[in-house]
């Protein structure tokens, strides 16, 4: 008999994003899915076995955009006065310490693994070593990366010139880059936060390392104007212009985008994000057209201070938000299907993840990064459409067990690689300070 590692038995698939398989196994080995057909159990050793039974094995969401430095910040940004990034993220930020950045990792590690995601990317915030650590602990996929900016008036704690705001990623990328399931990406906090000295320093060196660079782009009126204002041009031209939009850029929200920034993208094959929650308050993305001239799009959560880490929350309000804005005035229920939202998180995703290719599909060959929804609940069935449940219905709680590389970080429920009771007694006991 062929050997495996883990071998989950008699369950529901999704494969490809869109397409279900029923009564089938799944056989893991070496941090990868081997094969999935039916019968494996007769053909297959494995040192571990999972029940599948009442269950759905999908592969594991993926957070495109979020920010683990914010995550102490839940309850204090809704309703709150624009603009919120220089009147309550900058300065708490700016507070930042080890211990706070420690535990705001683990309680985003636990909240990611319990909602089912399996992979992230982190848009930079300080002490990202303590960050690193738990999360290397936690067995998640992900990219990190420094906040990165140099312009004048910051806070002392955080103030830093072009030289210093790259070394510090040196570091991070020095130290972690390869480790557990983490990569390090290079970081413009915003245009407008950062010079021009700075944007081509970041895009030297994340090219000199082979990993990708990733920005704040278009994503409030006020910040497009201010890069007209400064630059003559439109945020998306001034990096083409600078010759680093490429594959390996992440525009995360890019929302408000021109014509010739959306030729721009497709041309040079960059990667894009929307955080549909976050922002509502600021811009709807033109993402039908996005995904119709072949730009990946991944969704991303902005963090926990934006309605928390849940990507099935994001989900259900996209598909809202496309609908009424979108969907409506052209008469097209269906310009944002389930299926293609899914396909958004998990492919998208993975293309944010520099993971092309290798994630975002349960299929023979890609990463073993699943997750399994426990159907055999009143709130799920019965179901005409499964696919379209998953998106209208489905929530964090229904996430029963999490897989990553091969590696199970939560069965039943119970998370296997963080101690939670502990890290959750410390933030009753820091909650005050916030």
């Amino acid at each position: 008999m062929e050997c495996c590692d883990l071998l989950i038995q008699d369950t529901i698939v999704l494969a490809r994003s869109i397409r279900l398989m029923e009564h089938v196994d799944i056989a893991i080995k070496d941090g990868k899915i081997l094969e999935v057909g039916e019968s494996l159990k007769e053909r297959f050793q494995a040192k571990a076995w999972m029940e599948g039974r009442h269950k759905l094995f999908m592969p594991g969401l993926i957070d495109s955009h979020m920010h683990t430095g914010q995550q102490l910040l839940k309850g204090l940004v809704l309703d709150a006065k624009p603009i919120i990034w220089t009147r309550i993220m900058l300065p708490f930020e700016s507070t930042m310490t080890p211990e706070r950045m420690r535990l705001s990792a683990e309680l985003a590690a636990l909240e990611m693994i319990r909602s089912g995601t399996t992979g992230f990317v982190d848009a930079g915030s300080y002490f990202m070593e303590q960050a690193a650590e738990v999360y290397v602990e936690s067995g998640l996929r992900g990219a990190l990366s420094c906040s990165t900016m140099d312009e004048e008036g910051l806070p002392a704690s955080i103030a830093m010139d072009a030289d210093e705001a790259v070394t510090q990623t040196d570091r991070l990328y020095e130290s972690f880059h390869g480790q557990g399931n983490l990569k390090v990406y290079y970081a413009l906090r915003a245009l407008n936060s950062c010079s021009t000295k700075l944007a081509l320093k970041a895009a030297e060196h994340a090219r000199e390392r082979k990993t990708m660079l990733q920005a704040h782009m278009n994503e409030y009126q006020g910040e497009v104007d201010g890069i007209i204002a400064r630059e003559g041009m439109r945020p998306y031209e001034y990096l083409e212009k600078l010759g680093i939009l490429d594959e390996h850029f992440l525009g995360a929200h890019s929302l408000i985008l021109s014509e010739r920034e959306m030729e721009l993208i497709q041309e040079r094959g960059a990667v894009l994000c929307h955080c549909p929650f976050s922002n509502c308050g600021k811009a709807v993305p033109d993402t039908p057209k996005l995904l119709e001239m072949g730009i990946p799009v991944g969704l991303g959560t902005d963090g926990a201070a934006h309605g928390g880490l849940s990507l099935w929350n994001e989900m259900k309000i996209f598909r809202s938000v496309m609908n009424i804005c979108k969907g409506v005035p052209q008469r097209n229920p269906h310009i944002m299907p389930a299926a293609t939202i899914l396909k958004m998180v998990l492919e998208g995703g993975a293309a944010a993840l520099g993971e092309t290719g290798s994630l975002g599909r349960l299929e023979a060959g890609y990463k073993a990064d699943l997750i399994s929804i426990d159907l055999r609940q009143p709130h799920l069935m019965p179901t005409g459409n499964l696919i379209n449940t998953l998106l209208e219905i489905v929530t964090g709680p229904d996430v029963r067990d999490v897989i990553v590389g091969g590696r199970v970080i939560m069965e039943n429920r119970e998370i296997k690689t963080l101690d939670e009771e502990k890290i959750l007694h410390e933030a009753e006991r820091r909650g005050s300070e916030v």
